[in-house]
C-alpha cells in the first residue's frame, strides 16, 4: 500500500502545490488521477517513490517512509515511474541495452538480467526490436521501451505520468492496452492523464484541484458528479447519463465503449 498522511508540499519559492493530502493506494488496483494543469497531479505522484518528499506529513510504501534515505533504494525498486517524455528516460543505445540498464545496476547474475529483459520486452510487445536503435523508434515504441525498463526492475507499483500525451491515437491505445494487461497480471497502476476517455479503464478516479483531492470515487460516480456540475466529460458518458436520466438506460450500467452501450440498451429494454 502507498499511504499519504497529511501531505503538503511547497517549492523553494514557497509556492504550495499540495495541501493536506490523505489517501491510500491499495495493492492491485487501477487508480486514475485527473485535473487541470497546475492542480498538483504530477507533484503528487512524484512523492510515491521519493522523487519528492513532503514539506509536511508523510508518504509510506508498504510501511517504509520516503523521508528515510535508507528506504529509497528499496522503494524505488517497488514503485516504477514512466514519464510523459520517453526521451528523458532513455539510457541505452538499443532497446535491449535500455531495458537491461536497471537490472544490471542491481548486481544480478547475467542470466537473471537476460530473463528479465526478455520477459519485459515480450510483455510490452517489442519482441524483434531488441537491437533497434532508440533514435529510430516511434514515440509509442519509445514509451513501450521505458515501460519495459520499469517492468525489468520487478516493480509492483507502476506510476504513469501522462505517458500518452505525446502519442497518436493508435499508440495511445496500444500503451493503454499494455497498462490494462499489467493490471490484470496483478500490478498496481497509478495513471495520470488528460484524456478523459482513458479514465473508464480504471477502478478509481481521483480529481485534483488546487493541490487537494476534490473528488475520489469510481469512474461512474466521478463522471456523474462532473456531469451534474457542468464539467466536460467524454461524449460517450454524457450520452449514457442522458439516457439514464430519461429512463432509457438502467442506472447500474456503465458502458466503456459503443458496443457495451448497445448491450446495455438491449438489457434495459
Amino acid at each position: 500500500m502507498i499511504r499519504f498522511e497529511g501531505v503538503s508540499y511547497s517549492y523553494p519559492d514557497d509556492r504550495q502545490v499540495l495541501n493536506g493530502i490523505d489517501l491510500q493506494i491499495e495493492k492491485g488496483t487501477f487508480t486514475t488521477i485527473i485535473g487541470d494543469n497546475g492542480s498538483g497531479k504530477s507533484t503528487l505522484v512524484r512523492h510515491m517513490n521519493g522523487l519528492l518528499t513532503p514539506s509536511d506529513g508523510t508518504v509510506s510504501v508498504c510501511g517504509m517512509g520516503t523521508f528515510d534515505p535508507e528506504n529509497l533504494w528499496e522503494i524505488r525498486q517497488m514503485v516504477g515511474m514512466v514519464f510523459q517524455d520517453p526521451h528523458s528516460q532513455a539510457v541505452g543505445a538499443t532497446v535491449e541495452e535500455d531495458v537491461a540498464f536497471g537490472p544490471e545496476n542491481l548486481a544480478l547474475k547475467r542470466e537473471e538480467v537476460r530473463i528479465r529483459v526478455s520477459d519485459s520486452i515480450l510483455d510490452v510487445g517489442l519482441e524483434g526490436f531488441e537491437e533497434h536503435l532508440l533514435m529510430n523508434l516511434s514515440g509509442g515504441q519509445l514509451q513501450k521501451t521505458a515501460l519495459a525498463g520499469v517492468l525489468a526492475m520487478k516493480a509492483e507499483y507502476l506510476v504513469f505520468d501522462e505517458v500518452t500525451s505525446m502519442l497518436d491515437q493508435d499508440s495511445r491505445s496500444q500503451v493503454l492496452e499494455i497498462v490494462l494487461k499489467l493490471n490484470r497480471m496483478g500490478k498496481t497502476i497509478v495513471y495520470v492523464t488528460h484524456h478523459m476517455e482513458e479514465v473508464l479503464a480504471s477502478d478509481r478516479v481521483i480529481v485534483m484541484e488546487g493541490g487537494s483531492v476534490a473528488i475520489d470515487g469510481s469512474p461512474a460516480d466521478v463522471f456523474r458528479e462532473l456531469y451534474n456540475s457542468g464539467h466536460r466529460i467524454p461524449p460517450l458518458m454524457e450520452l449514457v447519463f442522458r439516457l439514464q436520466d430519461s429512463g432509457i438506460l438502467d442506472r447500474g450500467v456503465l458502458p466503456v465503449n459503443a458496443n457495451s452501450l448497445m448491450e446495455g440498451l438491449c438489457q434495459s429494454m
